[in-house]
């Protein structure tokens, strides 16, 4: 069974940072495609970035390049993304995504 179990979030204050983790089971994950996704609070899900297999390709939404930056670890199955300078409008859940398969998300609150 394809499991992704998402990590790491909290309340910060803006200008903070927080590193969230992406645990994966159930598949080859050093083969795959990963990104991480967010829905803000009353908004449909937004994308934030996606890494390739062997991290050597990367990209950023816009609202997000040059604070967030995803990594993984193929020998531990784990997928991160490192947020600094957080701002009120990355307040959203965030989710890792395989292919289809969606985590449950973890909830990040940026808020003085």
């Amino acid at each position: 069974e394809v499991q992704l179990v998402e990590s790491g979030g909290g309340l910060v204050q803006p200008g903070g940072s927080l590193r969230l983790s992406c645990a994966a089971s159930g598949f080859t994950f050093s083969t795959y495609i990963m990104n991480w996704v967010r829905q803000p609070p009353g908004k449909g899900l937004e994308y934030v970035s996606t890494i390739n297999p062997t991290g050597a390709v990367i990209s950023y939404a816009d609202s997000v390049k040059g604070r967030f930056t995803i990594s993984r670890d193929n020998a531990k199955n784990t997928l991160y993304l490192q947020m600094n300078s957080l701002k009120p409008e990355d307040t959203a859940v965030y989710y890792c995504q395989a292919g289809f398969v969606r985590g449950r998300g973890t909830q990040v609150t940026v808020s003085s």
